[in-house]
């Protein structure tokens, strides 16, 4: 039975669907301005384990993630390029779809955009200030009064008066309440806008993931996720924009992913160790980057780092290993019982405990390597197909092993080492052929001599 811990209530809670087996799902996704980061792809690599589980449990997934394509800083992207935000947010757009094909991401059923949906977010926008909750001032813009809404504060858990205490009012702005935040932003000069009631202007941030989420998924759903950083003022702002407009629950789980830091500090463009995803891919196998993300538990800080990267690249060799030269059946395992099953299942329910799951799997793998040396060969290709099946829901171990060990590896190089040990061998160097031996071990390379010559394997 699964359990989630819910940001709201501060506790792992029993998972109930509203109408099982359907759940619906709404993560705040990227505002396209630039390239995504090693955060994002936390968020991306994190709710596909999610769903990829949720699914092969038998819920029926509506997984809905939003693009916001207008906003401040894609305004002042684009004037920065020289080019409008269309032009600036289909770009990035294709290179965040890029990035998260290579980290073999599923993609969203729905993966609504901010400007294809004005005329719903008008419409709650002047829903809430029908039932006042909402305020249009003289410029055009339009505030939510936070006031009007007792519960404020309470995912954030902090009290009304703590927030407005730190809150400021820019010198333009006619808040009634410094803890109101716009709803609706006046058209400046040489801005994009639409057309309201209240005069030309366009959303603001908090108000589109409302509107998106009632359209996709209604006026309660199950799950609502995101980043730690999101927790206030964002989806704050969303339930108490939402719940006076529809006058219900917004949401029955709030999950929220921890963040990203790099050798031990946050991840931040003005300390210099922010990298991009591009950056990362270039260097080490989308897979390697999936691990590292699996490895650590959700609601975690995780920790970027080269040595959690080679870690991470090490494990999998292990499992990979253990696959190699394994004929795979399409039974995962005889006994619907099986334990490693079992206990994979355990580990998730537990909140999505996935460094749990993990070990689960290294002891499948060890159960496997146990089984090939007894020549149990049938068991153990049958433990092989629960190892890929598990792997698959963490979106890891789809390669074909000897592809995945020898990515990176000059297979010339190595067979002119092997050739040169072999010179040696055959002139009695004992000492050179140990030599070209030992380089190639630290090559990770692995020789075994047979009477049809030396082969070679990683690991």
């Amino acid at each position: 039975m699964l359990h989630i811990y819910n940001t709201f209530s501060r506790q792992k809670e029993l998972f109930k669907p509203i109408q099982p087996p359907e759940v619906g799902l709404y993560v705040c996704g990227l505002t396209v301005y630039d390239d995504c980061h090693i955060g994002h792809g936390r968020l991306f690599v994190w709710f596909d384990v999610m769903v990829r589980y949720l699914r092969s449990i038998g819920h029926q997934v509506t997984y809905v993630r939003n693009i916001t394509d207008i906003d401040d800083k894609i305004i002042k992207r684009a004037l920065e390029l020289n080019i409008d935000c269309k032009t600036l947010t289909e770009r990035v757009i294709t290179s965040m779809h890029a990035d998260e094909k290579l980290l073999s991401i599923i993609p969203p059923d729905f993966e609504p955009r901010v400007t294809e949906n004005v005329p719903q977010i008008i419409d709650l926008i002047q829903t809430l200030i029908n039932k006042g909750f909402a305020y249009a001032t003289p410029t055009g813009d339009v505030y939510y009064e936070v006031a009007k809404f007792k519960s404020y504060g309470e995912l954030a858990h902090q009290d009304l008066n703590g927030l407005r205490s730190g809150a400021r009012v820019e010198a333009n702005e006619s808040k009634r309440d410094p803890l109101d935040f716009a709803l609706w932003k006046a058209a400046k000069p040489q801005e994009p806008f639409w057309q309201a009631p209240w005069g030309n202007g366009r959303p603001g941030w908090h108000i589109e993931c409302s509107a998106m989420a009632k359209k996709y998924l209604g006026k309660t759903f199950d799950i609502h996720g995101g980043g730690n950083d999101l927790q206030f003022p964002h989806h704050q702002n969303e339930l108490a924009q939402s719940e006076a407009a529809n006058g219900c629950r917004f949401v029955n789980y709030w999950m929220h992913m921890g963040f990203v830091q790099v050798d031990q500090e946050k991840m931040s463009k003005s300390l210099g160790n922010f990298f991009t995803l591009k950056e990362v891919l270039k260097k080490y196998r989308p897979e390697i980057l999936r691990y590292f993300i699996v490895a650590s538990h959700y609601r975690s800080p995780i920790n970027f780092s080269e040595e959690n990267l080679e870690n991470a690249h090490a494990a999998l060799q292990r499992f990979y290993i253990t696959l190699r030269d394994l004929p795979i059946t399409d039974k995962k395992d005889p006994n619907p019982e099986n334990q490693f099953n079992q206990r994979f299942h355990t580990a998730m329910n537990d909140d999505f405990n996935t460094p749990e799951a993990l070990a689960v799997l290294f002891d499948l793998a060890r159960e496997i390597n146990r089984l090939r040396s007894n020549n149990q060969l049938i068991a153990a290709s049958q433990h092989g197909a629960l190892l890929k099946h598990l792997g698959w829901i963490l979106g890891i171990l789809q390669d074909n092993p000897e592809k995945f060990l020898k990515a990176g590896i000059d297979e010339n190089e190595i067979e002119a080492l092997i050739a040169a040990r072999n010179a040696a061998r055959k002139n009695k160097n004992w000492a050179e052929a140990d030599r070209v031996r030992n380089e190639l071990t630290a090559m990770g390379i692995t020789l075994e001599d047979t009477p049809n010559g030396t082969v070679w394997v990683v690991g």
